[in-house]
């Protein structure tokens, strides 16, 4: 019995991912110069005095919003904009009320008590639809395809419940160091097309940060979420809260906005983030195995394969471009069936991958393979035949995983040898 040797190990897949990332750091460097920012005025539904700045892409594009944390002001942001704006996305930063440049209170000088009740609030409900109505009202934005990003528990809160605020606009988030609380979770808990980035650092001056943040990352239920966690031996010790008595505890690079400092390929993350979920692929991100988990666990059970099927198709009566597991997750699984020789049950799951990725080489020739297996000629040969018009079609890429020149003369290989195999000639 043949079986495919083009099966990722666990090498193959930490140096896709080594070559993501590097591809993410420099989204920048392959896009062109946006205009220069401008500073602007905002009025607060009170009348209080917002300074924020704008980066205008060059041509129509989304926009996205950013809150700073509770000791830093919109200038933290500056990298990851000027990112964004050459990548051809709108950019909003403002200084909430009391912070940075803006007017109201200065956050230092209200009590203990005016700052529990605005955090504990998620508040500036006023300041953020200031920013919002700016944000959509300015020429070149599109204003049904916006993305939000927070850092800390002011910048975290401030982002999720600006997506609560405007479920149908908000088609991707991304949150840093944070805590989002009951309302925050069953949001994200309960809006699967809400993509989102949750980034944190096990060093984070303000335990327990990674905890919140885990919280926020399994509460979600988008399987193209991402989880970005910078490991250390140990998590920081507790010094004191975030949002009281601000530089009490003094900063290490480790909370929010500061990480770019410690990780500077942070900004590159959140930029790509953005762009793959506002202009690539509006309001998706690719399914991820860690998030899919659940569903790929249960493919493995008995019925599960059918069980999938029937929520795959269901979540495409919602939305037709919903994915549910990575393709190449799937392929793994099914790969080990068939080199245990249980070819029914590697049919099973390659078909499956198929209904869910129709349009990838790989998963027509994977079939075909299975098929051939299996000794159903006439639907070996059919795969095969697709995997062929797939490769030879422009613009459609291998698979959803990689789209290497290596990787599509493996497919095609492969290919090739079902049908030499099937017309009696020597297949090398």
């Amino acid at each position: 019995m043949r079986t495919k040797t083009r099966v990722p190990s666990a090498s193959c897949l930490v140096g896709a991912a080594v070559l993501f990332t590097a591809s993410m750091i420099s989204v920048a460097a392959q896009t062109r110069q946006p205009t220069a920012p401008r500073t602007v005025d905002l009025k607060s539904a009170d009348g209080t005095l917002l300074k924020a700045t704008y980066y205008a892409a060059d041509k129509p594009g989304p926009g996205v919003l950013l809150f700073h944390q509770v000791n830093r002001t919109r200038k933290s942001w500056d990298d990851v904009a000027v990112r964004l704006a050459a990548a051809g996305i709108n950019i909003l930063i403002v200084d909430l009320r009391g912070f940075g440049e803006s007017g109201g209170t200065p956050y230092n000088e209200l009590t203990k008590t005016q700052r529990n009740e605005e955090i504990s609030s998620e508040g500036f409900a006023g300041d953020r639809d200031a920013a919002w109505r700016y944000l959509i009202s300015q020429r070149g934005v599109e204003r049904d395809v916006i993305g939000v990003g927070g850092a800390g528990l002011l910048g975290v809160g401030n982002s999720v419940q600006m997506a609560r605020q405007h479920p149908i606009e908000v088609k991707s988030i991304a949150l840093l160091s944070g805590e989002t609380f009951q309302e925050g979770l069953q949001y994200l808990r309960t809006t699967p097309q809400l993509p989102g980035l949750f980034v944190v650092d096990d060093k984070d001056e303000y335990p327990p940060t990674v905890e919140a943040m885990e919280l926020a990352y399994v509460s979600s239920s988008n399987p193209g979420k991402k989880f970005v966690h910078y490991s250390a031996s140990e998590e920081a010790p507790w010094v004191w809260y975030e949002p009281n008595d601000v530089g009490k505890v003094p900063a290490g690079g480790h909370h929010g906005t500061d990480m770019f400092r410690v990780h500077p390929e942070l900004p590159g993350i959140i930029a790509q983030w953005f762009v793959t979920t506002l202009i690539k692929t509006p309001g998706h991100a690719p399914a991820d195995t860690v998030a899919s988990a659940e569903i790929l666990n249960e493919i493995r059970l008995p019925g599960g394969v059918d069980r999938a099927r029937q929520k795959l198709l269901a979540a495409r009566q919602e939305d037709p471009k919903a994915q549910m597991w990575p393709e190449v997750t799937v392929s793994i699984i099914a790969q080990d069936h068939l080199r245990a020789r249980e070819v029914k049950s590697a049919i099973e799951m390659f078909e499956l991958n198929l209904l869910a990725y129709p349009d990838s080489a790989d998963a027509e020739g994977s079939l075909a393979d299975s098929y051939l297996a299996d000794d159903q000629k006439d639907s070996a040969r059919r795969h095969a035949q697709r995997a062929l018009s797939l490769l030879d079609t422009p613009g459609l890429p291998a698979s959803s995983w990689t789209d290497t020149p290596e990787y599509r003369s493996e497919i095609r290989r492969d290919a090739e040898k079902v049908l030499k195999t099937l017309d009696g000639k020597t297949a090398n």
